[in-house]
């Protein structure tokens, strides 16, 4: 911080523009200051007294030995009583009148001349134990003593402006000039109680008078009904009330500006407006809601701006606002003045969404990576271009983000969020963001976004400790690290940090028109051991590990969700076997809509890891799945999780050689597609990448450049298998109306482990079938005979609806060309079947002819 000038002195020769208030059109380039705590000044300077103030009672200047607090003695020295009833209140107000000119007080420098006519004003000073407070940046209540308030004797203006040469106050009675106090302090007192409109004409070394409103004048933005319910963490649409809102105020247009920070000994706001200084802009605390708030007028769209904490230790930090909708491109961390102005065009599409019945209807997820799904598209609006119409030729009906959150650092791939309600910078602006989900919409493909309320990182201008003590996260260390990621966790118990949390679920639902919400992470949330050593870790109330604050707020999450935003799907990335993930909440579960198959995800990939040769010992990996399938509402993930690190792409886990692995993959994926439960498949597997993901190169398009990759054709035979299972998977409603009821499946053969193969029968709503039939052997079987469901009234015909062996994808060819007629010969627990050509390493699909 820098020291201010002790009382008397000249200030420094600055820029013009340097605090010279948001009226003023010129700005300088921000030069934000780090975000380090920092200890106060040393005795002697105002700062260092300020400190002293806070820090220790029985030196603070604001209370004298009778207990007298410097309030008292302002209101003392301004004529009123302590309770500040003017003393003079019964007296009839006096017109507003000019006063005779003062001589300059000696020390006060020699500015530009005061503006014709201007008249110098009687003193309101201040007790200097206020003034160090103030300008110290610990006072609570600067409204109390800045801006006009009548006392005894006329209406005191006290305006704090640093680094000014002249404070001159124009009223409709002409101009009148304030006289400097100490430390940028600059008081009069007009005739009369009843206070004028008036703006303020403030001068700086070198430059032109700048008109300025006074936001000191302002009331509170926010009223009694947002606090009680920020108090009571029931405030739905917290982003509406905290951070930072243009707005237009008794008149006067500017940027309301709040944030929750109870354990702070003072708030300033500083931004590029300032110059980084919140000297002129301490902001007050509106009682016992931890609310600080301020109202600057003239400050517009694209303000660059942080809060200066001061803490009860003396120290102090330069936050980002945790409410704020607009952050600045890292690696700059300031957070932006926003608003929008958006006109959203998918009014059709959101009146479908809140109709639909996601269990039973087709659910196919596109996962990606918006900066690195194509590099050379650098914009929301860019990738707008692209993207919709790419959805659309491969028939996926979602598309799954990971996380667009602000985010310090790029290698977390957006699951260390800094700014929950900013969209990332790197990419374009919240209204950009908007063009893109709306342009999906338009295109008929819903929007998931990955939403992490898990943990947050440790940046010093973040969340962390972010009024001097934890505040977002728990005051237990052993529940507030995250030992897997260096992270904090969130306090699920405290109702602000909730609240701050399930309003923005609802924040992204309602401003950005998301369709879903997977909730990263919900695992290390559910138990407090999670990555825990014994000891390392305190049990709940009852002695157990479960974090029943976490299922309380994830129940809350869900339910608000659900109620406030018709059609939302949440969805729950849960590793373990907690029971009632996608249960309703009235019946005592967690509320998500679907829960990702880990374990499916997991026991199918050791599977097909496996060498043909060796799979039959393990058969059940691949039919386990099928036990619990109808415990949960389930999506089966093939996620970055599982192609990054060591882990290998998708076709790269497959045994054999190229045309092998390509094979595998096929059959995989026809099998996945089948299986109950929707599909997410992430970016680059759709055409069979041979590397892992990089989040700086993005998915390796070139394999599929036909001009200049030899093996072109064959990534291309595997993208067109995934156009075709989408849009087969789509005609089909046997593979998604009864996705999470035992009538949609049934076994025909689940038990051939010494040929590595699988069969099985799916149901639509009105009984009609889809039989999927797997080979996970390179053994073509001639002959191979199948149960198959009697068609009632029907010839008893079936024919081939995909073979992931077929010639345009990558296969050989081999299968069933013409429609076969099933025999009266029982087989399966089926009353007739038939001889079947069956590919090797691969998935053929039957439906009725």
């Amino acid at each position: 911080m820098t020291p201010l000038d002790p009382p008397g002195r000249t200030p420094r020769t600055v820029p013009a523009t340097f605090l010279a208030g948001p009226d003023s059109a010129q700005r300088e380039p921000s030069a934000a200051r780090r975000a380090e705590p920092r200890r106060p000044a040393p005795d002697g300077g105002p700062d260092g007294a300020a400190a002293r103030a806070a820090t220790d009672p029985a030196t603070d200047p604001a209370t004298d030995p009778a207990g007298n607090t410097a309030g008292d003695a302002a209101a003392d020295a301004a004529g009123s009583a302590p309770d500040g009833t003017p003393a003079a209140a019964a007296a009839p107000a006096a017109p507003v009148a000019p006063v005779a000119p003062v001589a300059t007080p000696e020390g006060l420098p020699d500015g530009p001349a005061a503006p014709p006519g201007a008249l110098r004003l009687p003193e309101a000073p201040l007790p200097p134990s206020e003034v160090d407070r103030l300008v110290g940046g610990m006072h609570h209540d600067p409204h109390g003593l800045l801006g006009a308030h009548p006392v005894h004797g006329g209406t005191a203006i006290r305006v704090l402006r640093p680094f000014a040469e002249r404070v001159v106050v124009e009223t409709a009675h002409g101009p009148a000039e304030l006289t400097h106090q100490q430390s940028g302090l600059f008081t009069g007192l007009l005739a009369g109680t009843e206070v004028p409109d008036y703006r303020l004409l403030v001068s700086y070394p070198g430059s032109e008078p700048l008109s300025q409103h006074d936001g000191y004048r302002i009331a509170p933005t926010l009223g009694e009904l947002d606090l009680h319910l920020i108090s009571e963490g029931r405030h739905e649409q917290l982003w509406r009330a905290l951070g930072s809102h243009v707005r237009t105020v008794d008149g006067v247009p500017g940027t309301a500006f709040a944030v929750w920070a109870p354990n702070a000994a003072g708030v300033r706001l500083i931004g590029d407006f300032n110059h980084w200084d919140g000297t002129a802009h301490p902001m007050r605390s509106l009682g016992s809601s931890g609310v600080w708030e301020l109202f600057v007028p003239g400050l517009a769209e694209g303000t660059q701006y942080k809060y200066e904490i001061h803490t009860r230790q003396g120290w102090v930090l330069d936050k980002a606002d945790p409410l704020a909708r607009a952050a600045q491109c890292p690696p700059g961390t300031a957070s932006v003045v926003t608003s929008s102005s958006y006109r959203w065009q998918d009014d059709e599409w959101m009146e479908r969404r809140a109709r639909a019945a996601h269990h039973r209807a087709p659910m196919s997820v596109y996962e990606l990576h918006l900066p690195s799904w194509r590099p050379d598209l650098t914009s929301y609006r860019a990738i707008a271009e692209e993207l919709p119409g790419y959805l659309k030729e491969l028939n996926f009906t979602h598309v799954e983000f990971m996380p667009v959150m602000e985010h310090p650092f790029g290698g977390s791939w957006g699951y260390q969020v800094s700014g929950y309600y900013a969209p990332t910078a790197r990419l374009g602006s919240p209204d950009d963001f908007r063009h893109l989900v709306d342009t999906l919409h338009r295109h008929g493909i819903g929007v998931i976004v990955d939403w992490v309320p898990a943990h947050f990182p440790k940046d010093d201008f973040a969340l962390a400790r972010f009024d001097g003590e934890p505040l977002y996260e728990p005051a237990d260390p052993l529940r507030a690290e995250h030992p897997d990621w260096g992270t904090l966790e969130f306090d699920y118990g405290r109702t602000e940090v909730r609240n701050f949390l399930v309003a923005n679920a609802v924040y992204w639902c309602e401003e950005f028109h998301i369709d879903g919400l997977r909730v990263d992470a919900v695992a290390s949330m559910l138990y407090l051991d999670y990555s825990r050593e014994g000891g390392a870790w305190t049990p709940n109330q009852y002695g157990g590990r479960e974090n029943l604050d976490a299922a309380a707020f994830l129940q809350e999450m869900n339910a608000t969700v659900y109620r406030r935003c018709p059609g939302v799907l949440t969805i729950a990335e849960e590793s373990t076997a907690w029971e009632g993930v996608t249960r309703p909440t009235d019946s005592g579960g967690l509320g998500f809509g679907l829960k990702w198959n880990m374990g499916w995800m997991h026991d199918s990939l050791v599977y097909m890891s496996k060498e043909p040769v060796h799979r039959k010992y393990h058969h059940n990996e691949i039919t386990f799945s099928m036990v619990y399938a109808y415990s949960e509402n389930y999506v089966l993930p093939i996620s970055h999780d599982e192609v990054v690190h060591g882990k290998q792409a998708l076709v790269s886990k497959m045994p054999g050689d190229w045309w092998q692995q390509r094979a595998n993959q096929r059959a995989y994926l026809g099998f996945m597609w089948a299986h109950p439960g929707k599909q997410l498949l992430f970016m680059g597997q759709e055409f069979a990448q041979g590397s892992e993901w990089d989040h700086e190169q993005g998915p390796q398009w070139w394999v599929l450049d036909e001009q200049s990759w030899p093996a072109a054709g064959e990534h291309l035979g595997m993208r067109r298998l995934v156009r075709d299972l989408n849009r087969r998977y789509l005609d089909a409603p046997a593979l998604w109306e009864q996705d999470t009821t035992p009538d949609g499946f049934r076994w025909l053969d689940g038990g051939a482990a010494e040929d590595n193969l699988l069969s099985f029968v799916r149901y639509a709503a009105d009984g009609s079938p889809l039989v999927a039939v797997c080979n996970f052997s390179p053994v073509v079987r001639h002959g191979h005979r199948v149960g198959l469901p009697a068609l009632d009234g029907r010839e008893q015909l079936w024919e081939e609806v995909l073979n992931t062996d077929a010639e345009t994808y990558g296969g050989a060819g081999v299968g069933n060309s013409h429609p076969v007629k099933t025999e009266s010969v029982p087989w399966n627990d089926q009353p007739r079947s038939a001889e079947l050509v069956l590919p090797p390493l691969a998935t053929v699909w039957l439906r009725p002819a």
